[in-house]
């Protein structure tokens, strides 16, 4: 199964990037097309890694806590996800392959997940909210 955590941290960083109030969660949650609890899993990585902010009571809800174009996806990826790096496994070590292999995988592994942060470190949610901005047009209300 894959894993949709930082797809739904992004689609979220960019709504409240393109957002002109704070949203609520269930707001974000009918954006995303899931169920609030997912989003608010998600907004208390991204709060605990210092990307958004929230409020609660009348007029609360969440914002972007700092500027979307020094919002790197790199920085989301890492709030939210353990390693982009393959899992590793446990292969016989009476067996020729199985002793080298591991290590290998482990070795290819670390140099694609370091491309794929360095390729995600070019790139801000300000990037996307601008895209978001110019086909969709005016701010999200939340």
């Amino acid at each position: 199964m894959t894993n949709v955590r930082f797809a739904v941290a992004v689609h979220v960083l960019t709504l409240l990037a393109h957002a002109q109030a704070p949203c609520t969660s269930a707001f974000i949650a009918s954006s995303v097309n899931t169920h609030p609890v997912v989003v608010r899993r998600i907004l208390g990585a991204l709060q605990r890694a210092g990307l958004v902010t929230g409020q609660t009571g009348p007029g609360g809800g969440f914002r972007i806590a700092k500027a979307a174009s020094k919002v790197k996806l790199s920085d989301v990826f890492l709030a939210v996800e353990d390693s982009a790096a393959p899992a590793s496994h446990h292969p016989n070590p009476q067996c020729p392959v199985g002793r080298q292999v591991k290590g290998l995988v482990t070795d290819v592994g670390k140099r694609a997940e370091k491309a794929f942060l360095a390729s995600l470190a070019g790139q801000t949610v300000e990037d996307l909210a601008r895209v978001v901005r110019k086909k969709a047009g005016s701010a999200a209300s939340c």
